[in-house]
Protein backbone atom coordinates (compact mmCIF):
# COMPACT_ATOMS: atom_id res chain seq x y z
CA UNK A 1 0.00 0.00 0.00
CA UNK A 2 1.11 3.57 -0.61
CA UNK A 3 0.63 6.30 2.02
CA UNK A 4 -2.92 7.28 1.04
CA UNK A 5 -3.98 3.65 0.84
CA UNK A 6 -2.44 3.04 4.27
CA UNK A 7 -4.38 5.93 5.80
CA UNK A 8 -7.58 4.77 4.15
CA UNK A 9 -7.01 1.32 5.60
CA UNK A 10 -6.62 2.80 9.11
CA UNK A 11 -9.62 5.10 8.81
CA UNK A 12 -12.00 2.50 7.40
CA UNK A 13 -10.78 -0.61 9.20
CA UNK A 14 -10.49 0.76 12.74
CA UNK A 15 -13.17 2.31 14.99
CA UNK A 16 -12.27 5.98 15.51
CA UNK A 17 -13.63 7.98 18.45
CA UNK A 18 -13.44 11.30 16.61
CA UNK A 19 -15.74 9.90 13.95
CA UNK A 20 -17.95 7.42 15.81
CA UNK A 21 -17.91 8.47 19.45
CA UNK A 22 -18.22 6.03 22.35
CA UNK A 23 -18.53 2.95 20.09
CA UNK A 24 -14.82 3.34 19.39
CA UNK A 25 -13.85 3.70 23.07
CA UNK A 26 -12.11 0.59 24.41
CA UNK A 27 -12.64 0.10 28.15
CA UNK A 28 -9.56 -1.94 28.92
CA UNK A 29 -5.88 -2.14 27.98
CA UNK A 30 -5.92 -5.69 26.57
CA UNK A 31 -5.50 -4.70 22.93
CA UNK A 32 -2.82 -2.14 23.72
CA UNK A 33 -0.80 -4.61 25.76
CA UNK A 34 -1.12 -7.29 23.07
CA UNK A 35 -0.10 -4.85 20.35
CA UNK A 36 2.91 -3.59 22.29
CA UNK A 37 4.02 -7.15 22.97
CA UNK A 38 4.00 -7.75 19.21
CA UNK A 39 6.21 -4.66 18.89
CA UNK A 40 8.63 -5.88 21.62
CA UNK A 41 7.31 -3.35 24.15
CA UNK A 42 8.84 -0.16 22.72
CA UNK A 43 7.36 1.96 25.53
CA UNK A 44 9.92 0.44 27.87
CA UNK A 45 12.79 1.89 25.83
CA UNK A 46 12.33 5.64 26.31
CA UNK A 47 11.67 8.03 29.18
CA UNK A 48 8.42 9.96 29.24
CA UNK A 49 6.11 12.56 30.75
CA UNK A 50 2.43 11.56 30.96
CA UNK A 51 -0.38 14.15 30.85
CA UNK A 52 -4.11 13.87 31.53
CA UNK A 53 -6.84 16.39 32.30
CA UNK A 54 -10.07 17.86 30.99
CA UNK A 55 -8.62 21.10 29.59
CA UNK A 56 -5.07 22.20 28.95
CA UNK A 57 -3.45 18.80 28.49
CA UNK A 58 -2.60 19.40 24.83
CA UNK A 59 -1.30 22.88 25.53
CA UNK A 60 0.74 21.59 28.46
CA UNK A 61 2.13 18.73 26.38
CA UNK A 62 3.28 21.10 23.63
CA UNK A 63 4.77 23.53 26.17
CA UNK A 64 6.74 20.83 28.01
CA UNK A 65 7.98 19.39 24.71
CA UNK A 66 9.06 22.84 23.53
CA UNK A 67 10.93 23.54 26.77
CA UNK A 68 12.75 20.20 26.63
CA UNK A 69 13.58 20.87 23.00
CA UNK A 70 15.01 24.30 23.92
CA UNK A 71 17.13 22.50 26.52
CA UNK A 72 18.74 20.47 23.75
CA UNK A 73 16.95 17.16 24.15
CA UNK A 74 15.51 14.97 21.39
CA UNK A 75 11.84 15.06 22.29
CA UNK A 76 8.95 12.91 21.13
CA UNK A 77 5.43 14.34 21.32
CA UNK A 78 2.21 12.34 21.05
CA UNK A 79 -1.11 14.23 21.02
CA UNK A 80 -4.60 13.76 19.63
CA UNK A 81 -6.70 14.39 17.70
CA UNK A 82 -4.97 15.87 14.67
CA UNK A 83 -6.42 18.92 12.96
CA UNK A 84 -5.23 18.70 9.36
CA UNK A 85 -2.94 15.71 8.91
CA UNK A 86 -2.60 12.35 10.61
CA UNK A 87 1.14 12.95 11.00
CA UNK A 88 0.48 15.85 13.43
CA UNK A 89 -0.18 13.28 16.17
CA UNK A 90 3.40 12.01 16.35
CA UNK A 91 6.39 14.37 16.27
CA UNK A 92 10.05 14.47 17.22
CA UNK A 93 11.47 17.94 17.85
CA UNK A 94 8.48 19.36 16.02
CA UNK A 95 8.94 17.25 12.89
CA UNK A 96 5.98 15.06 12.02
CA UNK A 97 6.35 11.28 11.70
CA UNK A 98 7.60 10.14 8.31
CA UNK A 99 5.06 8.74 5.88
CA UNK A 100 7.34 5.84 4.98
CA UNK A 101 7.43 4.78 8.65
CA UNK A 102 3.63 4.75 8.79
CA UNK A 103 3.44 2.57 5.68
CA UNK A 104 6.04 0.15 7.02
CA UNK A 105 4.48 0.04 10.49
CA UNK A 106 0.98 -0.81 9.25
CA UNK A 107 2.35 -3.42 6.86
CA UNK A 108 4.37 -4.96 9.68
CA UNK A 109 1.43 -5.31 12.09
CA UNK A 110 -1.41 -5.83 9.63
CA UNK A 111 -1.95 -9.42 10.69
CA UNK A 112 -2.15 -8.32 14.33
CA UNK A 113 -4.68 -5.62 13.44
CA UNK A 114 -6.88 -8.15 11.72
CA UNK A 115 -6.50 -10.57 14.61
CA UNK A 116 -7.23 -8.37 17.64
CA UNK A 117 -9.36 -5.63 15.98
CA UNK A 118 -7.88 -2.64 17.85
CA UNK A 119 -9.28 0.88 17.77
CA UNK A 120 -7.74 3.67 15.72
CA UNK A 121 -6.39 5.25 18.90
CA UNK A 122 -4.77 2.01 20.08
CA UNK A 123 -2.92 1.70 16.79
CA UNK A 124 -1.73 5.31 16.85
CA UNK A 125 -0.41 4.84 20.39
CA UNK A 126 1.50 1.73 19.35
CA UNK A 127 2.83 3.53 16.29
CA UNK A 128 4.03 6.50 18.36
CA UNK A 129 5.76 4.32 20.93
CA UNK A 130 7.44 2.24 18.22
CA UNK A 131 8.61 5.39 16.41
CA UNK A 132 10.00 7.04 19.53
CA UNK A 133 11.88 3.88 20.51
CA UNK A 134 13.36 3.35 17.05
CA UNK A 135 14.35 7.01 16.77
CA UNK A 136 15.94 6.89 20.24
CA UNK A 137 14.33 9.99 21.71
CA UNK A 138 15.70 11.26 25.00
CA UNK A 139 12.18 11.70 26.34
CA UNK A 140 8.62 11.66 25.01
CA UNK A 141 5.69 13.78 26.15
CA UNK A 142 2.55 11.65 25.99
CA UNK A 143 -0.97 13.08 26.13
CA UNK A 144 -3.84 10.79 27.10
CA UNK A 145 -6.89 10.51 24.91
CA UNK A 146 -9.93 10.08 27.18
CA UNK A 147 -9.75 9.69 30.92
CA UNK A 148 -6.56 8.08 32.10
CA UNK A 149 -7.14 4.82 33.96
CA UNK A 150 -8.17 2.89 30.85
CA UNK A 151 -6.48 5.09 28.28
CA UNK A 152 -4.23 3.26 25.83
CA UNK A 153 -1.30 5.47 26.80
CA UNK A 154 -1.55 4.29 30.41
CA UNK A 155 1.03 1.55 30.01
CA UNK A 156 4.05 3.80 30.40
CA UNK A 157 5.96 4.45 33.61
CA UNK A 158 6.89 8.12 33.24
CA UNK A 159 9.40 10.32 35.02
CA UNK A 160 6.52 12.52 36.16
CA UNK A 161 2.79 12.73 35.56
CA UNK A 162 0.66 15.87 35.16
CA UNK A 163 -3.10 16.16 35.61
CA UNK A 164 -4.05 19.63 34.40
CA UNK A 165 -7.58 20.13 35.73
CA UNK A 166 -10.96 18.45 36.00
CA UNK A 167 -14.12 19.67 34.30
CA UNK A 168 -17.34 18.32 32.86
CA UNK A 169 -16.57 16.62 29.56
CA UNK A 170 -17.14 13.12 28.16
CA UNK A 171 -19.48 12.48 31.09
CA UNK A 172 -21.12 9.58 29.23
CA UNK A 173 -17.82 7.72 29.51
CA UNK A 174 -16.04 9.14 32.57
CA UNK A 175 -18.81 9.88 35.06
CA UNK A 176 -21.31 12.59 35.88
CA UNK A 177 -19.55 14.24 38.84
CA UNK A 178 -16.16 15.91 39.16
CA UNK A 179 -14.89 13.32 41.70
CA UNK A 180 -15.85 10.47 39.34
CA UNK A 181 -14.09 12.14 36.43
CA UNK A 182 -11.08 12.87 38.66
CA UNK A 183 -10.92 9.22 39.67
CA UNK A 184 -10.57 8.21 36.02
CA UNK A 185 -7.86 10.84 35.41
CA UNK A 186 -6.08 9.79 38.61
CA UNK A 187 -5.59 6.39 37.02
CA UNK A 188 -2.34 7.65 35.47
CA UNK A 189 -0.76 8.02 38.94
CA UNK A 190 1.89 5.28 39.18
CA UNK A 191 3.73 3.75 42.15
CA UNK A 192 6.58 6.00 43.17
CA UNK A 193 6.17 8.40 40.22
CA UNK A 194 5.79 12.10 41.14
CA UNK A 195 2.52 13.68 40.05
CA UNK A 196 1.66 17.34 39.55
CA UNK A 197 -1.94 18.57 39.79
CA UNK A 198 -2.18 21.70 37.66
CA UNK A 199 -5.23 23.20 39.37
CA UNK A 200 -6.31 22.54 42.94
CA UNK A 201 -10.07 22.12 43.05
CA UNK A 202 -12.05 21.57 46.24
CA UNK A 203 -14.20 18.84 44.70
CA UNK A 204 -11.31 16.73 43.41
CA UNK A 205 -8.24 17.35 45.57
CA UNK A 206 -9.03 14.51 47.98
CA UNK A 207 -9.38 12.05 45.08
CA UNK A 208 -5.81 12.76 43.98
CA UNK A 209 -4.41 12.79 47.50
CA UNK A 210 -5.89 9.34 48.25
CA UNK A 211 -4.66 7.84 44.99
CA UNK A 212 -1.15 9.28 45.40
CA UNK A 213 -0.94 7.98 48.98
CA UNK A 214 -2.08 4.54 47.85
CA UNK A 215 0.59 4.44 45.13
CA UNK A 216 3.37 5.97 47.24
CA UNK A 217 3.64 8.82 44.74
CA UNK A 218 4.76 12.30 45.72
CA UNK A 219 1.97 14.75 44.85
CA UNK A 220 2.32 18.50 44.24
CA UNK A 221 -0.42 21.04 43.61
CA UNK A 222 0.99 23.58 41.16
CA UNK A 223 1.16 27.25 42.06
CA UNK A 224 0.00 29.91 39.59
CA UNK A 225 2.73 30.92 37.18
CA UNK A 226 4.39 34.32 37.46
CA UNK A 227 5.28 34.14 33.78
CA UNK A 228 4.35 37.11 31.63
CA UNK A 229 5.58 37.85 28.11
CA UNK A 230 6.00 41.17 26.31
CA UNK A 231 3.51 39.89 23.74
CA UNK A 232 -0.05 38.70 24.20
CA UNK A 233 -0.10 35.39 26.07
CA UNK A 234 -3.53 33.73 25.83
CA UNK A 235 -5.23 33.00 29.13
CA UNK A 236 -5.30 29.27 28.37
CA UNK A 237 -1.50 29.25 28.21
CA UNK A 238 -0.94 31.31 31.35
CA UNK A 239 -3.46 29.15 33.21
CA UNK A 240 -1.51 25.98 32.43
CA UNK A 241 2.01 27.31 32.98
CA UNK A 242 1.99 26.65 36.71
CA UNK A 243 1.61 22.92 36.08
CA UNK A 244 4.18 23.01 33.29
CA UNK A 245 6.72 24.77 35.51
CA UNK A 246 6.13 22.26 38.32
CA UNK A 247 6.80 19.39 35.91
CA UNK A 248 10.03 21.03 34.78
CA UNK A 249 11.08 21.43 38.43
CA UNK A 250 10.55 17.71 39.02
CA UNK A 251 12.62 16.87 35.94
CA UNK A 252 15.39 19.20 37.12
CA UNK A 253 15.41 17.49 40.49
CA UNK A 254 15.84 14.19 38.66
CA UNK A 255 18.90 15.49 36.83
CA UNK A 256 17.49 16.88 33.59
CA UNK A 257 19.44 20.00 32.62
CA UNK A 258 16.90 22.77 31.95
CA UNK A 259 17.74 26.42 32.66
CA UNK A 260 15.28 29.22 33.36
CA UNK A 261 16.24 30.79 30.05
CA UNK A 262 15.47 27.55 28.20
CA UNK A 263 12.11 27.32 29.96
CA UNK A 264 11.23 30.86 28.87
CA UNK A 265 12.43 30.24 25.32
CA UNK A 266 10.42 27.04 25.10
CA UNK A 267 7.24 28.84 26.16
CA UNK A 268 7.77 31.71 23.75
CA UNK A 269 8.54 29.39 20.81
CA UNK A 270 5.86 26.78 21.48
CA UNK A 271 4.10 27.23 18.13
CA UNK A 272 7.30 27.40 16.14
CA UNK A 273 8.95 24.41 17.82
CA UNK A 274 6.01 22.03 18.14
CA UNK A 275 3.53 23.04 15.43
CA UNK A 276 0.77 23.78 17.94
CA UNK A 277 -2.38 24.79 16.05
CA UNK A 278 -5.92 25.81 16.83
CA UNK A 279 -5.34 27.39 20.23
CA UNK A 280 -6.03 31.11 20.13
CA UNK A 281 -4.58 31.00 16.61
CA UNK A 282 -4.70 34.29 14.74
CA UNK A 283 -5.78 33.66 11.15
CA UNK A 284 -6.09 37.29 10.04
CA UNK A 285 -5.37 40.72 11.45
CA UNK A 286 -8.11 42.73 9.67
CA UNK A 287 -10.62 41.93 10.85
CA UNK A 288 -8.90 40.13 13.70
CA UNK A 289 -9.85 36.48 13.17
CA UNK A 290 -9.05 33.84 15.80
CA UNK A 291 -9.60 30.07 15.80
CA UNK A 292 -9.69 28.10 19.04
CA UNK A 293 -10.52 24.44 19.67
CA UNK A 294 -12.17 25.05 23.09
CA UNK A 295 -15.23 22.80 23.24
CA UNK A 296 -16.46 22.42 26.82
CA UNK A 297 -17.70 24.74 29.55
CA UNK A 298 -14.40 25.42 31.29
CA UNK A 299 -12.44 25.90 28.09
CA UNK A 300 -15.02 28.19 26.53
CA UNK A 301 -15.38 30.24 29.71
CA UNK A 302 -11.62 30.89 29.70
CA UNK A 303 -11.66 31.70 25.98
CA UNK A 304 -14.54 34.17 26.22
CA UNK A 305 -12.89 35.90 29.17
CA UNK A 306 -9.76 36.37 27.06
CA UNK A 307 -11.82 37.62 24.12
CA UNK A 308 -13.55 40.22 26.27
CA UNK A 309 -10.17 41.79 27.03
CA UNK A 310 -9.57 42.52 23.34
CA UNK A 311 -12.26 45.24 23.37
CA UNK A 312 -13.50 44.53 19.84
CA UNK A 313 -16.37 46.71 18.62
CA UNK A 314 -18.44 43.67 17.63
CA UNK A 315 -17.94 39.95 18.07
CA UNK A 316 -18.82 37.66 15.16
CA UNK A 317 -18.96 34.13 16.58
CA UNK A 318 -18.72 31.15 14.22
CA UNK A 319 -19.80 28.22 16.37
CA UNK A 320 -20.41 24.48 16.06
CA UNK A 321 -20.51 21.51 18.43
CA UNK A 322 -20.52 17.72 18.60
CA UNK A 323 -23.59 15.74 19.63
CA UNK A 324 -22.61 14.38 23.05
CA UNK A 325 -22.36 17.73 24.81
CA UNK A 326 -24.96 19.08 27.22
CA UNK A 327 -26.04 22.06 25.18
CA UNK A 328 -27.81 24.38 27.61
CA UNK A 329 -24.88 25.40 29.86
CA UNK A 330 -22.61 25.91 26.86
CA UNK A 331 -25.17 27.98 24.95
CA UNK A 332 -25.68 30.12 28.04
CA UNK A 333 -21.95 30.90 28.03
CA UNK A 334 -22.03 32.40 24.54
CA UNK A 335 -21.43 36.14 24.80
CA UNK A 336 -24.56 38.25 24.74
CA UNK A 337 -24.65 40.74 21.92
CA UNK A 338 -22.47 38.68 19.59
CA UNK A 339 -23.50 38.09 16.01
CA UNK A 340 -23.85 34.31 15.62
CA UNK A 341 -23.01 32.08 12.65
CA UNK A 342 -24.00 28.49 13.44
CA UNK A 343 -22.14 25.76 11.59
CA UNK A 344 -21.20 22.07 11.66
CA UNK A 345 -18.29 19.86 10.68
CA UNK A 346 -18.42 16.94 8.29
CA UNK A 347 -17.73 14.21 10.85
CA UNK A 348 -20.70 11.99 11.84
CA UNK A 349 -20.50 13.14 15.49
CA UNK A 350 -21.11 16.75 14.55
CA UNK A 351 -24.31 18.36 15.85
CA UNK A 352 -26.44 19.22 12.80
CA UNK A 353 -26.54 22.98 12.38
CA UNK A 354 -30.34 22.99 12.21
CA UNK A 355 -30.54 21.35 15.63
CA UNK A 356 -28.00 23.78 17.05
CA UNK A 357 -30.07 26.68 15.72
CA UNK A 358 -33.23 25.32 17.37
CA UNK A 359 -31.49 24.82 20.71
CA UNK A 360 -29.96 28.29 20.67
CA UNK A 361 -33.09 30.17 19.66
CA UNK A 362 -35.06 28.74 22.60
CA UNK A 363 -32.31 30.16 24.86
CA UNK A 364 -32.53 33.59 23.30
CA UNK A 365 -29.67 33.47 20.80
CA UNK A 366 -30.28 33.58 17.07
CA UNK A 367 -27.99 33.41 14.07
CA UNK A 368 -27.63 32.25 10.50
CA UNK A 369 -26.90 28.62 9.58
CA UNK A 370 -24.05 27.38 7.40
CA UNK A 371 -23.28 23.78 6.45
CA UNK A 372 -19.58 24.54 6.08
CA UNK A 373 -17.35 26.49 8.46
CA UNK A 374 -15.58 28.30 5.63
CA UNK A 375 -18.88 29.65 4.32
CA UNK A 376 -19.66 30.86 7.84
CA UNK A 377 -16.26 32.54 8.12
CA UNK A 378 -16.71 34.23 4.73
CA UNK A 379 -20.07 35.59 5.85
CA UNK A 380 -18.67 36.80 9.16
CA UNK A 381 -15.62 38.52 7.66
CA UNK A 382 -17.77 40.17 4.98
CA UNK A 383 -20.01 41.70 7.63
CA UNK A 384 -17.27 42.52 10.13
CA UNK A 385 -15.75 45.97 10.38
CA UNK A 386 -12.00 46.51 10.64
CA UNK A 387 -12.21 46.83 14.43
CA UNK A 388 -14.49 43.81 14.89
CA UNK A 389 -13.43 40.30 15.95
CA UNK A 390 -14.29 37.02 14.23
CA UNK A 391 -13.96 33.97 16.50
CA UNK A 392 -14.31 30.34 15.35
CA UNK A 393 -14.75 27.81 18.15
CA UNK A 394 -16.95 25.18 19.84
CA UNK A 395 -15.54 22.02 18.26
CA UNK A 396 -12.11 20.70 17.36
CA UNK A 397 -13.59 19.35 14.15
CA UNK A 398 -15.11 22.66 13.10
CA UNK A 399 -11.70 24.35 13.57
CA UNK A 400 -9.97 21.49 11.72
CA UNK A 401 -12.02 22.19 8.59
CA UNK A 402 -10.93 25.82 8.27
CA UNK A 403 -9.18 26.11 4.91
CA UNK A 404 -6.53 28.60 6.00
CA UNK A 405 -5.59 26.92 9.29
Amino acid sequence: MNYQETLEYLYTRLPMYQREGKRAYTKDLTNTIRLLEELSNPHQNFKSVHIAGTNGKGTSAHAIASILQSAGYKVGLYTSPHLKKFTERIRINGLEIREDFIIEFVDRIKSTIESIHPSFFEITVGMAFDYFAKERVDIAVIETGLGGRLDSTNVITPEVSLITNIGFDHMDLLGDTLPKIASEKAGIIKPGVPVVIGEKQAETAEVFLRKAEKEGAELMFALPSNYRSETLVPDYLVKNLGGVEAVIKVLRDQGWNISDEQLMEGVKRINEQTGLKGRFQVLSETPLTIADVSHNEDGLRTLFAQISELKARNLHLVFGMVQEKELAPIIDLLPKGAKFYWTESHVPRSLPVEELAIQTVVRGKTGDCYKDVNEAIDAATTRAGSDDLVLITGSTFVVAEIDVL
